[in-house]
């Protein structure tokens, strides 16, 4: 199995950018733009583009779809989130070139509409988890925690095509990725996992492969000197 390095093209109002401490901060690389970022990408080796939606993730509204369009243009494979969470959302996402949606983990609240999603798009659709400890506390939905144990129980029982893992208090830093709480998935699941926050460069790209993940996703780094190359050629 090929391990799959996504790069992350984070979204506000139509630019790069990322959180930093919960505030939404402009990225410089590539000029701001989008699809420059992921043509570099796609020109170094990347199948898959990772894209963040932050407006829909923060504010409740896609904002960023013409984006994400202009992405899978550039024939590449896209994977869009945000916190996205219900039937319309998945469906304004994949009508926009995506190949693959992040159900939100605010969605797992309603466990028979999260079914719903699952059992109708299944290769399209990965669930997201959103890990804080052993709880799922989704980024942007103060309201929303759910036990860690009891929401992977019930998922256990889905026909889930696989996981998006992500470190909540590791995103937007380069502290490195929480293998412990990834393996723990990936052997809680049997299913394919992805790995988001922390990822700092090849020496965590071999670790997170070590524990039988899927597939990582990186971030900052790209957008502060890692060489999208070097990535690749790490786990290669």
């Amino acid at each position: 199995m090929v391990f799959e390095v996504i790069p992350a093209v984070d979204l506000f109002g139509g630019r790069l950018a990322r959180l930093s401490e919960g505030r939404v901060v402009s990225v410089g690389a590539f000029g701001g733009d989008p699809l420059a970022a992921a043509r570099s990408f796609v020109e170094a080796g990347a199948r898959w583009i990772h894209v963040v939606d932050m407006d829909l993730a923060l504010g409740g509204e896609f904002r960023n779809l013409e984006v994400v369009a202009g992405i899978a243009a550039l024939g590449v494979s896209v994977q869009v989130s945000g916190g996205i969470a219900t039937a319309s959302e998945v469906e304004l996402a994949l009508a926009s070139g995506a190949g693959r949606v992040v159900l939100g983990s605010s969605a797992l609240a309603d466990r028979a509409a999260a079914e719903t999603l699952i059992a109708r798009h299944h290769d399209a659709l990965a669930v997201g988890i959103e890990a804080d400890g052993e709880t799922i506390h989704p980024r942007g939905r103060p309201g929303v925690a759910l036990p860690f144990a009891d929401t992977l129980a019930w998922l256990a029982g889905l026909n889930v095509a696989r996981y998006v893992h992500t470190s909540v208090g590791r995103v937007g830093g380069l502290g490195g990725p929480d293998l412990d709480a990834i393996g723990a998935l990936v052997e809680a699941t049997n299913r394919p996992v992805l790995a988001s926050g922390g990822i700092r460069g090849p020496q965590d790209l071999r670790g997170v492969a070590s524990i039988g993940a899927e597939g990582a996703i990186l971030g900052r780094a790209l957008y502060e000197g890692l060489d999208l190359r070097d990535a690749l050629a790490a786990v290669a």
